[in-house]
């Protein structure tokens, strides 16, 4: 990496070298971040700029910085571009997708949390958040001005509505994220705006937003977003298809220090170390409880640290939908457990029938369980003249065939699945007049079940052919010779000496 002055915006912050790694089988990787941010985002860092040895944060943010600057400063615009950019990553409000500045790869993108705009006290600072906005709309204009789309988006919102001592499933909290996603919208489509030109591609007109909830619990927040529409809509048109999104970055969000990935609510009060995490302690704060209570409440039985469910996600999903340009497809319902089967026991005396039959001569006896309401419940397959082997294979087949009865399988299902089954034997059938041919005996067994216990005799005729499997050993039987020898060659004849007077 060639190295890169460092901007004075991260003059002061403590820096420390963690070994980052992509993942636990990757060789470890020198990074160098601010020592509060802490291992987590080494490693989002390492994945985020692979095949290197060693990397800086600070350089990596001017490598990306200095070119975009450049072009604004031929084009004469904000000469505070490279203080701006710099400390919206020194500060972890923003980070650019993707962070290595290749931005012609993929619709370049700028990933915000809206946490880093809240100073000591948990106000948020709208005026600097739309000033971001805007900046971030110039920076990657300038830097792909082929862009036809942006991605701006917006992490680690439920730890932001948190702070703001507002449950995830509420109406509030629906109502303020919205607002925020709509300012964001609007002040990021008059900045788009300004770069409307011939050049620039085709111009997108600026549709009326949607109406806003009156829910939004941030001072100033509900009347700066009416105002940045009024002049976005003065505006009439966008240099970008669209501009906002809420498109999950993993990494990056990472590096900004999010624990919930857009407005994904947290799924545990515990962090990946086993402590509590931000937004539970986040929780308490802004409920004013303290962590003593906390336990007391916890071994009292009650829940206080509850995560939102997957009900709330989706109506969070649906309610920030309509003021961005771009959604992800709402999160998919989770499949209902089916509920463990119950084995039905059959009871200790039990009614059924025996059956003898012969199929292609060889004999066979089936004999069937039932339960009180004659419902089968078991069958078993005895052969007397067969082998051992075949025998231990019909009762095994047999005790499966059982257990799935009593556990609910459909007679039917099986009636479907093993008539014209084919192998040896097979043949007539004697003994059973219900059944006259049998392409197999475990084809015959059903077929007698279909005819007793479900009354059906309109199964398809069956055909049997040539056994191939057990059969009679003939084929085991035939001898080995003649073997198939090559034919002898001619006798040559014998050479001699002549003797000649």
């Amino acid at each position: 990496m060639e190295q890169q002055r460092t901007h004075k915006s991260w003059h002061g912050i403590r820096q420390a070298v963690f070994n980052g790694q992509s993942d636990p089988d990757s060789p470890p990787v020198a990074v160098t971040i601010p020592v509060a941010w802490g291992q987590q985002a080494a490693d989002a860092l390492a994945s985020l700029i692979p095949d290197k040895n060693a990397l800086d944060i600070a350089q990596l943010t001017q490598a990306w910085v200095t070119p975009i600057a450049a072009r604004a400063q031929a084009l004469g615009l904000s000469g505070q571009l490279t203080a701006g950019l710099n400390a919206l990553v020194a500060n972890r409000q923003a980070c650019p997708v993707p962070l290595n500045g290749n931005f012609a790869t993929t619709p370049p993108g700028f990933m915000f949390n809206p946490n880093g705009f809240c100073d000591a006290a948990g106000i948020f600072d709208v005026a600097a958040f739309g000033t971001a906005v805007e900046l971030a709309v110039m920076a990657l204009t300038l830097a792909a001005p082929e862009a036809t789309r942006l991605n701006l988006s917006l992490t680690d919102l439920h730890l932001f509505i948190t702070r703001l001592n507002l449950p995830y499933d509420s109406a509030p909290a629906r109502d303020t994220l919205a607002t925020l996603s709509a300012f964001m919208t609007a002040r990021a489509d008059l900045a788009s705006s300004r770069f409307v030109s011939t050049d620039h591609g085709p111009t997108v007109h600026v549709r009326p937003y949607a109406k806003l909830a009156a829910g939004c619990a941030i001072p100033g927040l509900m009347d700066a977003t009416l105002e940045a529409q009024r002049l976005a809509m003065e505006a009439g048109v966008r240099g970008h298809s669209h501009v906002t999104t809420y498109a999950p970055h993993p990494a990056t969000e990472a590096l900004l220090g999010a624990e919930t990935l857009g407005f994904s609510p947290a799924v545990s009060a515990l962090d990946e170390a086993g402590n509590l995490s931000r937004w539970a302690q986040a929780k308490l704060a802004a409920s004013g409880t303290t962590a003593q209570a906390a336990l007391a409440a916890h071994l009292r039985g009650e829940a206080i640290l509850v995560p939102a469910g997957l009900t709330a996600h989706r109506m969070m999903h649906d309610a920030l939908a309509p003021y961005v340009h771009a959604m992800p497809a709402p999160p998919a319902a989770a499949t209902p457990a089916q509920p463990a089967s119950q084995r039905a026991p059959l009871p200790p005396r039990r009614t059924g029938y025996t059956q003898k039959a012969s199929i292609g001569g060889h004999k066979l006896f089936l004999s069937t369980g039932e339960y009180a309401n004659g419902r089968l419940g078991e069958i078993f397959i005895a052969l007397h003249k067969e082998g051992s082997a075949f025998r231990g294979l019909m009762d095994a087949f047999s005790i499966a065939v059982s257990m799935g009865l009593q556990h609910g399988v459909r007679l039917e299902d099986y009636i479907e699945a093993f008539t014209f089954t084919r192998f040896g034997p097979s043949g007539a059938v004697e003994g059973d007049p219900a059944v006259t041919q049998a392409t197999s005996m475990i084809d015959y067994v059903f077929r007698n079940l279909a005819v007793n216990y479900l009354g059906n005799h309109n199964i398809a005729p069956a055909t049997p052919e040539a056994a191939d499997s057990v059969g009679d050993g003939a084929a085991d039987r035939a001898p080995l010779l003649p073997l198939d020898l090559p034919a002898p060659a001619p006798r040559e004849r014998r050479r001699a000496f002549k003797l000649v007077s």
